[in-house]
Protein backbone atom coordinates (compact mmCIF):
# COMPACT_ATOMS: atom_id res chain seq x y z
CA UNK A 1 0.00 0.00 0.00
CA UNK A 2 1.48 3.12 -0.88
CA UNK A 3 0.99 6.51 1.54
CA UNK A 4 -0.14 9.84 0.43
CA UNK A 5 3.15 10.92 0.43
CA UNK A 6 4.33 14.15 -1.81
CA UNK A 7 8.01 13.58 -1.88
CA UNK A 8 7.75 17.14 -4.07
CA UNK A 9 7.51 19.36 -1.08
CA UNK A 10 10.36 22.61 -0.90
CA UNK A 11 12.71 21.86 2.35
CA UNK A 12 15.29 23.90 4.30
CA UNK A 13 16.86 21.50 6.36
CA UNK A 14 16.36 17.56 5.53
CA UNK A 15 15.11 16.09 8.92
CA UNK A 16 12.75 18.86 9.34
CA UNK A 17 11.32 18.91 6.22
CA UNK A 18 11.15 14.77 5.94
CA UNK A 19 8.88 14.90 9.22
CA UNK A 20 6.74 17.62 7.41
CA UNK A 21 6.25 15.03 4.62
CA UNK A 22 5.29 12.08 6.98
CA UNK A 23 3.85 13.75 9.71
CA UNK A 24 1.34 14.94 6.75
CA UNK A 25 0.60 11.94 4.93
CA UNK A 26 0.12 9.66 8.41
CA UNK A 27 -2.67 12.67 8.89
CA UNK A 28 -1.49 14.47 11.93
CA UNK A 29 -1.84 18.37 12.15
CA UNK A 30 -0.94 21.12 14.30
CA UNK A 31 -3.35 21.55 17.41
CA UNK A 32 -3.08 25.04 17.50
CA UNK A 33 -3.57 25.90 13.99
CA UNK A 34 -5.55 23.07 12.75
CA UNK A 35 -3.23 22.61 10.01
CA UNK A 36 -0.47 20.23 8.75
CA UNK A 37 2.91 20.93 10.33
CA UNK A 38 4.80 23.47 8.58
CA UNK A 39 8.19 22.87 8.25
CA UNK A 40 9.26 26.29 9.95
CA UNK A 41 7.16 24.98 13.17
CA UNK A 42 9.10 21.36 13.37
CA UNK A 43 12.36 22.52 13.15
CA UNK A 44 11.65 25.04 15.92
CA UNK A 45 10.34 22.79 18.16
CA UNK A 46 13.14 20.72 17.61
CA UNK A 47 15.50 23.07 18.68
CA UNK A 48 15.88 25.25 15.79
CA UNK A 49 19.49 26.68 15.15
CA UNK A 50 22.47 26.21 16.53
CA UNK A 51 26.63 26.23 15.67
CA UNK A 52 29.48 24.20 15.77
CA UNK A 53 33.13 23.97 14.17
CA UNK A 54 35.60 21.29 14.50
CA UNK A 55 38.76 21.18 13.16
CA UNK A 56 40.86 17.72 12.79
CA UNK A 57 44.03 16.96 11.13
CA UNK A 58 45.11 13.64 9.62
CA UNK A 59 48.14 12.40 7.77
CA UNK A 60 47.02 13.56 4.27
CA UNK A 61 44.21 15.60 4.63
CA UNK A 62 43.15 18.46 7.34
CA UNK A 63 38.58 18.56 7.36
CA UNK A 64 36.43 21.17 8.61
CA UNK A 65 33.24 20.84 9.83
CA UNK A 66 30.78 23.34 10.81
CA UNK A 67 26.39 22.49 11.86
CA UNK A 68 24.53 24.94 12.07
CA UNK A 69 21.01 23.24 13.01
CA UNK A 70 20.59 22.71 17.16
CA UNK A 71 23.01 20.26 17.72
CA UNK A 72 24.60 18.16 19.64
CA UNK A 73 20.68 18.11 21.87
CA UNK A 74 18.18 15.13 20.36
CA UNK A 75 16.41 17.39 17.21
CA UNK A 76 14.30 14.50 15.95
CA UNK A 77 13.46 13.31 19.37
CA UNK A 78 12.35 16.91 20.07
CA UNK A 79 10.48 17.31 17.13
CA UNK A 80 8.58 14.31 17.80
CA UNK A 81 7.78 15.06 21.15
CA UNK A 82 7.26 18.23 20.80
CA UNK A 83 4.74 18.14 18.09
CA UNK A 84 2.85 15.74 20.25
CA UNK A 85 1.94 12.91 17.73
CA UNK A 86 1.87 9.35 18.67
CA UNK A 87 5.24 8.00 17.38
CA UNK A 88 5.93 4.16 17.84
CA UNK A 89 9.81 3.79 17.53
CA UNK A 90 11.49 0.19 17.23
CA UNK A 91 14.71 -1.12 17.28
CA UNK A 92 15.74 -4.32 17.00
CA UNK A 93 19.36 -6.62 16.14
CA UNK A 94 16.84 -9.14 13.95
CA UNK A 95 16.45 -7.39 9.93
CA UNK A 96 13.84 -9.97 9.74
CA UNK A 97 11.90 -8.60 12.76
CA UNK A 98 12.41 -4.97 11.30
CA UNK A 99 11.01 -6.42 8.06
CA UNK A 100 8.23 -7.51 8.89
CA UNK A 101 7.52 -4.63 11.52
CA UNK A 102 8.21 -2.06 8.44
CA UNK A 103 5.63 -3.77 6.28
CA UNK A 104 2.98 -4.05 9.33
CA UNK A 105 3.36 -0.23 9.20
CA UNK A 106 3.31 0.30 5.75
CA UNK A 107 0.33 -1.86 5.59
CA UNK A 108 -1.81 0.89 7.76
CA UNK A 109 -0.52 3.10 4.55
CA UNK A 110 1.62 5.76 6.25
CA UNK A 111 5.28 5.92 5.53
CA UNK A 112 7.59 4.72 8.01
CA UNK A 113 11.28 6.83 8.85
CA UNK A 114 14.51 4.31 8.92
CA UNK A 115 18.19 5.61 9.25
CA UNK A 116 20.63 4.09 6.97
CA UNK A 117 24.04 4.56 6.37
CA UNK A 118 23.96 6.32 2.61
CA UNK A 119 26.75 5.95 0.82
CA UNK A 120 25.24 1.85 0.89
CA UNK A 121 22.46 2.88 -0.96
CA UNK A 122 22.99 1.90 -4.67
CA UNK A 123 22.73 4.92 -6.28
CA UNK A 124 24.55 6.84 -3.85
CA UNK A 125 28.31 7.31 -4.18
CA UNK A 126 29.99 5.91 -0.80
CA UNK A 127 31.79 8.98 1.31
CA UNK A 128 33.87 7.47 4.23
CA UNK A 129 33.28 10.96 6.24
CA UNK A 130 29.93 10.94 6.07
CA UNK A 131 29.15 7.57 6.15
CA UNK A 132 30.26 7.72 10.03
CA UNK A 133 26.55 9.05 10.52
CA UNK A 134 23.28 7.51 10.08
CA UNK A 135 20.71 9.47 7.75
CA UNK A 136 16.85 9.35 8.25
CA UNK A 137 14.99 8.69 5.34
CA UNK A 138 11.31 7.79 4.58
CA UNK A 139 9.92 4.43 3.27
CA UNK A 140 6.84 5.49 1.56
CA UNK A 141 5.47 2.04 0.26
CA UNK A 142 5.83 -1.35 -0.67
CA UNK A 143 6.28 -2.43 -4.59
CA UNK A 144 6.22 -6.22 -4.80
CA UNK A 145 9.96 -7.10 -3.65
CA UNK A 146 10.39 -3.60 -3.42
CA UNK A 147 10.23 -0.69 -1.63
CA UNK A 148 9.80 2.85 -2.71
CA UNK A 149 11.99 5.17 -0.90
CA UNK A 150 12.54 8.97 -0.50
CA UNK A 151 16.21 10.27 0.72
CA UNK A 152 15.70 14.01 -0.28
CA UNK A 153 16.72 13.52 -3.60
CA UNK A 154 13.48 14.88 -5.75
CA UNK A 155 11.82 10.98 -6.10
CA UNK A 156 11.13 8.31 -5.11
CA UNK A 157 14.29 5.48 -5.31
CA UNK A 158 13.18 1.76 -5.85
CA UNK A 159 15.19 -0.01 -3.32
CA UNK A 160 15.29 -4.16 -2.96
CA UNK A 161 14.19 -5.53 0.62
CA UNK A 162 17.82 -7.14 0.97
CA UNK A 163 19.23 -3.66 -0.14
CA UNK A 164 17.67 -1.84 2.53
CA UNK A 165 18.10 -4.23 5.17
CA UNK A 166 22.02 -3.82 4.53
CA UNK A 167 21.88 0.34 4.39
CA UNK A 168 19.77 -0.06 7.57
CA UNK A 169 22.15 -2.30 8.83
CA UNK A 170 25.33 -1.41 9.11
CA UNK A 171 25.99 0.81 11.57
CA UNK A 172 25.09 -0.73 15.18
CA UNK A 173 23.96 2.45 17.37
CA UNK A 174 21.19 2.85 15.12
CA UNK A 175 20.63 -0.64 13.90
CA UNK A 176 17.21 -1.20 11.71
CA UNK A 177 15.77 1.92 13.19
CA UNK A 178 12.17 2.73 12.58
CA UNK A 179 9.85 5.53 13.52
CA UNK A 180 5.74 5.25 12.11
CA UNK A 181 2.75 7.53 13.11
CA UNK A 182 0.73 5.20 15.18
CA UNK A 183 -3.47 5.62 13.24
CA UNK A 184 -6.32 4.29 14.14
CA UNK A 185 -6.29 4.16 18.00
CA UNK A 186 -7.90 5.63 20.70
CA UNK A 187 -6.41 3.79 23.68
CA UNK A 188 -2.43 4.44 22.51
CA UNK A 189 0.27 3.25 25.20
CA UNK A 190 1.45 6.19 27.32
CA UNK A 191 5.16 6.18 25.83
CA UNK A 192 3.93 6.71 22.47
CA UNK A 193 2.12 9.81 23.20
CA UNK A 194 4.21 12.91 22.85
CA UNK A 195 3.67 17.08 24.68
CA UNK A 196 -0.13 18.03 24.08
CA UNK A 197 1.48 20.95 22.35
CA UNK A 198 0.74 24.33 23.44
CA UNK A 199 2.30 27.58 23.47
CA UNK A 200 4.09 27.02 26.51
CA UNK A 201 5.92 24.23 25.07
CA UNK A 202 6.95 26.28 21.98
CA UNK A 203 8.45 28.94 24.60
CA UNK A 204 10.41 26.01 25.95
CA UNK A 205 11.85 24.77 22.95
CA UNK A 206 12.72 28.88 22.22
CA UNK A 207 14.27 28.90 25.39
CA UNK A 208 16.39 25.96 24.63
CA UNK A 209 17.66 27.43 21.48
CA UNK A 210 18.69 30.84 23.05
CA UNK A 211 20.60 28.98 25.92
CA UNK A 212 22.76 26.60 23.69
CA UNK A 213 23.87 29.63 21.72
CA UNK A 214 24.93 31.73 24.35
CA UNK A 215 25.49 29.16 26.61
CA UNK A 216 29.51 29.34 27.60
CA UNK A 217 29.31 25.87 28.67
CA UNK A 218 29.94 22.66 26.42
CA UNK A 219 26.92 21.24 25.45
CA UNK A 220 25.65 18.42 27.48
CA UNK A 221 27.39 14.79 27.35
CA UNK A 222 30.38 17.02 25.47
CA UNK A 223 33.43 16.90 27.73
CA UNK A 224 33.89 20.61 28.82
CA UNK A 225 37.47 21.14 26.79
CA UNK A 226 35.08 21.46 23.53
CA UNK A 227 32.94 24.66 24.75
CA UNK A 228 35.08 26.60 22.80
CA UNK A 229 33.51 24.71 19.54
CA UNK A 230 29.66 25.58 19.96
CA UNK A 231 27.21 28.37 20.03
CA UNK A 232 28.04 31.65 20.00
CA UNK A 233 31.30 31.64 21.50
CA UNK A 234 32.27 28.70 18.91
CA UNK A 235 31.88 31.42 15.82
CA UNK A 236 33.68 33.90 17.98
CA UNK A 237 36.62 30.87 18.32
CA UNK A 238 36.73 30.52 14.86
CA UNK A 239 36.96 33.94 13.44
CA UNK A 240 40.08 34.57 15.94
CA UNK A 241 41.56 30.77 14.07
CA UNK A 242 41.25 32.13 10.71
CA UNK A 243 43.61 34.75 11.50
CA UNK A 244 45.77 32.50 13.69
CA UNK A 245 48.73 31.76 11.90
CA UNK A 246 50.76 30.26 14.63
CA UNK A 247 49.04 28.51 17.22
CA UNK A 248 48.09 24.91 17.03
CA UNK A 249 44.35 25.03 15.45
CA UNK A 250 45.65 28.08 13.91
CA UNK A 251 43.88 27.91 9.98
CA UNK A 252 46.49 29.80 8.11
CA UNK A 253 49.18 27.08 9.72
CA UNK A 254 46.81 23.71 9.35
CA UNK A 255 45.74 24.65 5.86
CA UNK A 256 48.71 26.41 4.92
CA UNK A 257 48.85 23.78 2.31
CA UNK A 258 46.64 24.51 -0.80
CA UNK A 259 45.86 20.68 -1.21
CA UNK A 260 44.73 20.53 2.26
CA UNK A 261 42.85 23.72 1.63
CA UNK A 262 41.11 22.87 -0.94
CA UNK A 263 39.99 19.73 0.50
CA UNK A 264 39.19 21.32 4.11
CA UNK A 265 37.22 24.38 2.30
CA UNK A 266 35.29 22.20 0.12
CA UNK A 267 33.81 20.02 3.01
CA UNK A 268 32.80 23.03 4.82
CA UNK A 269 30.96 24.30 1.99
CA UNK A 270 29.38 21.36 1.34
CA UNK A 271 28.07 21.11 5.04
CA UNK A 272 27.26 24.91 5.20
CA UNK A 273 25.64 24.85 2.05
CA UNK A 274 23.99 21.46 1.97
CA UNK A 275 20.70 20.53 3.87
CA UNK A 276 21.72 17.72 6.28
CA UNK A 277 23.53 20.02 8.79
CA UNK A 278 22.48 23.18 7.75
CA UNK A 279 20.51 25.11 5.22
CA UNK A 280 19.64 28.30 3.01
CA UNK A 281 21.51 31.07 5.37
CA UNK A 282 22.31 28.51 8.07
CA UNK A 283 19.10 27.98 8.57
CA UNK A 284 18.24 31.30 10.09
CA UNK A 285 15.30 32.74 7.50
CA UNK A 286 13.64 28.86 8.28
CA UNK A 287 13.72 30.32 12.19
CA UNK A 288 12.59 33.33 11.43
CA UNK A 289 9.53 32.16 9.79
CA UNK A 290 9.18 29.54 13.05
CA UNK A 291 9.00 33.04 15.12
CA UNK A 292 6.72 34.91 12.69
CA UNK A 293 4.59 31.48 12.77
CA UNK A 294 4.81 31.42 17.04
CA UNK A 295 3.85 35.35 17.15
CA UNK A 296 0.13 34.75 14.76
CA UNK A 297 -0.52 31.59 17.24
CA UNK A 298 0.12 33.41 20.33
CA UNK A 299 -2.34 36.50 19.25
CA UNK A 300 -4.74 36.95 21.72
CA UNK A 301 -2.91 34.79 24.65
CA UNK A 302 -2.39 36.40 27.92
CA UNK A 303 1.22 37.55 28.83
CA UNK A 304 2.85 37.39 25.41
CA UNK A 305 4.93 40.25 23.99
CA UNK A 306 4.18 40.12 19.65
CA UNK A 307 6.62 42.40 19.39
CA UNK A 308 9.78 40.78 20.75
CA UNK A 309 8.80 37.76 18.81
CA UNK A 310 8.67 40.11 15.61
CA UNK A 311 12.23 41.88 16.34
CA UNK A 312 13.73 38.01 17.15
CA UNK A 313 12.37 36.97 13.55
CA UNK A 314 13.62 40.18 12.01
CA UNK A 315 16.86 39.64 13.10
CA UNK A 316 17.17 35.89 11.94
CA UNK A 317 16.22 36.49 8.58
CA UNK A 318 18.20 39.20 8.17
CA UNK A 319 21.08 37.06 9.09
CA UNK A 320 20.77 34.79 6.80
CA UNK A 321 21.87 37.07 4.17
CA UNK A 322 25.53 37.28 6.09
CA UNK A 323 25.83 33.33 6.29
CA UNK A 324 24.95 33.06 2.67
CA UNK A 325 27.60 35.82 2.22
CA UNK A 326 30.23 33.84 3.93
CA UNK A 327 29.48 30.57 2.37
CA UNK A 328 30.59 32.21 -0.82
CA UNK A 329 33.71 33.09 0.04
CA UNK A 330 34.14 29.27 1.03
CA UNK A 331 33.26 28.68 -2.45
CA UNK A 332 35.28 31.26 -3.81
CA UNK A 333 38.22 30.33 -6.33
CA UNK A 334 41.53 30.91 -5.99
CA UNK A 335 43.19 30.78 -2.40
CA UNK A 336 41.17 30.94 0.43
CA UNK A 337 40.39 34.93 1.73
CA UNK A 338 40.85 33.52 5.71
CA UNK A 339 40.88 37.36 6.42
CA UNK A 340 37.71 38.01 4.80
CA UNK A 341 36.05 35.15 6.08
CA UNK A 342 37.63 36.42 9.53
CA UNK A 343 35.98 39.35 8.97
CA UNK A 344 32.46 37.99 8.04
CA UNK A 345 32.14 35.16 11.00
CA UNK A 346 33.28 37.96 13.42
CA UNK A 347 30.22 40.16 12.65
CA UNK A 348 27.96 37.14 12.40
CA UNK A 349 28.65 36.48 15.74
CA UNK A 350 28.35 40.13 17.25
CA UNK A 351 24.77 40.03 15.33
CA UNK A 352 24.05 36.55 16.53
CA UNK A 353 24.65 37.49 19.87
CA UNK A 354 22.33 40.20 19.86
CA UNK A 355 19.53 38.17 18.17
CA UNK A 356 19.98 35.36 20.50
CA UNK A 357 19.23 37.87 23.13
CA UNK A 358 15.95 39.25 21.92
CA UNK A 359 15.18 35.68 21.51
CA UNK A 360 15.90 34.88 25.11
CA UNK A 361 13.77 37.56 26.17
CA UNK A 362 11.04 36.49 23.69
CA UNK A 363 11.04 33.28 25.24
CA UNK A 364 10.96 34.82 28.96
CA UNK A 365 7.16 36.50 28.27
CA UNK A 366 5.51 33.72 25.92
Amino acid sequence: MLSPYDHTTEYSHWDSGLWARVLAASGVRNPLTDAAFTEAMLAGLAGGIGFMIFTFEYKDITTASAVTRFHPGPYTENLLRRSGAAVNIQQTGSASLAQSRLDAALETGIPSVVRVVRGKLHWVAQDPLADMESVDVAVVGRDGEDYLMDDGGGRLERISSAALAQARGTRKADKHWQAHVVVGSRALPEELVGEALTVEVIRQAMAQTAQELLSEQAPHGVPAGYAKNFGIRGMSTWAQRLSDATSKHGWLRIFRDPKRASVGMGMLHGLLAGRRFSGPGALRPLYAQFLREVAEIAEGVSGVERGSLQEASAQYASLGAHWDALIDLLAAPGDPDFAAMAAQVEAIAVLEHAAAGTLESAAGVI
